[in-house]
């Protein structure tokens, strides 16, 4: 009987050296689980496929072992994790599919057991679906990665700010408590998770119409809905300097990516007259904090013109299709989910 597979995937996109570091990591962390690491560079267009190859090169680690591909063209975070996915479930490990996928942000880096932890916790639970790690910065301090999904509630408590409205809400506060012990989740964020493969034989892949932002929450709600639970594993660690490729702490106005996800996440999930009563709460809890703060005389710490942003970007949408269909979200030629469908 075989040991169990794991595919770790690395997403470069412009931090050639960082990622490279990640690799380091996450070899260091691979030894001993059958597998291999997969860097796959997102069209960069910098160098860094180059750059990367390179330097893995000179590491001279088995070419079975660590791979750096090309996926041609930057379609995000979850076309981008496709495609390693992908590879992987066409080349398989040692013949054989992959049993578990492993994503790993680019600037994060696994530590003191970190992938073998949440590989156990997958073999130990097989109704988990996906499982994730306690993610701290290089400071050690703790950062939020576990969360509810959102709702037209979570919206409201989230966007206001307001004591006595989370107090009201508590049941729908999007961001969970720090967990201090491993425990099931809504969903988790991707900076490093694990995925049971069949899973995502079962509900498809990351569905590409997310460029950034909430692809993760609509495949935790996919698996969920499937009946797979997403675990939070605690003794599984990760240190995570974030938003490096992104940016999201220096935005000035909020990009038009992050506002087509969000609605997209919604509409998708739950329907248009859902998605429209949730930017309402969210126009509404922002008008409230707004208040709060000119009452108080402080500024909002949230780019610029963002409800405004928020307001028009949802009427525009009104205008268009009300269809929003999920995209590529589909297996290798030959490899079709066990149900038929695509999620």
């Amino acid at each position: 009987m075989h040991s169990p597979s794991v595919v770790t995937i690395i997403l470069n996109y412009k931090t050639p050296d960082m990622t490279v570091q990640s690799a380091e990591a996450a070899y260091a962390e691979m030894e001993g689980i059958r597998g291999q690491i997969l860097i796959v560079d997102n069209d960069s267009g910098d160098g860094s496929f180059e750059k990367i190859t390179a330097a893995i090169a000179e590491k001279d680690w088995p070419a079975d072992r660590v791979q750096v591909l090309q996926s041609g063209r930057n379609g995000g975070f979850g076309a981008g994790n496709n495609y390693g996915i992908r590879h992987g479930f066409l080349h398989g490990v040692d013949g054989e599919l992959p049993d578990y996928f492993y994503i790993l942000n680019s600037d994060a880096f696994p530590h003191d057991g970190t992938i073998k932890a949440l590989l156990k916790h997958l073999e130990n639970n097989p109704k988990t679906g996906f499982s994730g790690s306690y993610i701290h910065g290089p400071d050690a301090a703790p950062h939020i990665t576990a969360f509810r999904f959102p709702s037209v509630a979570g919206e409201l408590e989230g966007a206001a700010r307001l004591g006595p409205i989370s107090r009201l809400l508590k049941h729908a506060v999007v961001p969970l408590p720090l967990p201090q012990e491993t425990c099931t989740v809504d969903w988790l964020a991707g900076a490093s998770m694990m995925m049971r493969r069949e899973v995502l034989e079962q509900i498809g892949l990351f569905d590409e119409a997310f460029f950034l932002y909430f692809e993760e929450t609509d495949l935790c709600l996919r698996a969920q809905r499937a009946g797979w639970a997403v675990d939070y594993v605690r003794d599984s660690e990760v240190t995570h300097i974030g938003s490096v490729s992104t940016g999201m702490k220096t935005w000035e106005r909020i990009p038009q990516f992050w506002l087509d996800s969000r609605l997209h996440y919604f509409v998708r999930n739950h329907g248009v007259w859902y998605a429209a009563l949730a930017t309402l709460a969210h126009l509404l809890g922002g008008a409230i904090a707004r208040l709060r703060a000119v009452v108080q005389g402080k500024s909002i710490d949230e780019p610029k013109y963002f409800l405004i942003d928020m307001a028009f970007h949802s009427l525009r949408a009104a205008f268009r299709s009300s269809s929003i269909k999920p995209r590529d979200i589909t297996f290798p030629k030959g490899l079709r989910p066990l149900n038929g469908e695509h999620g």
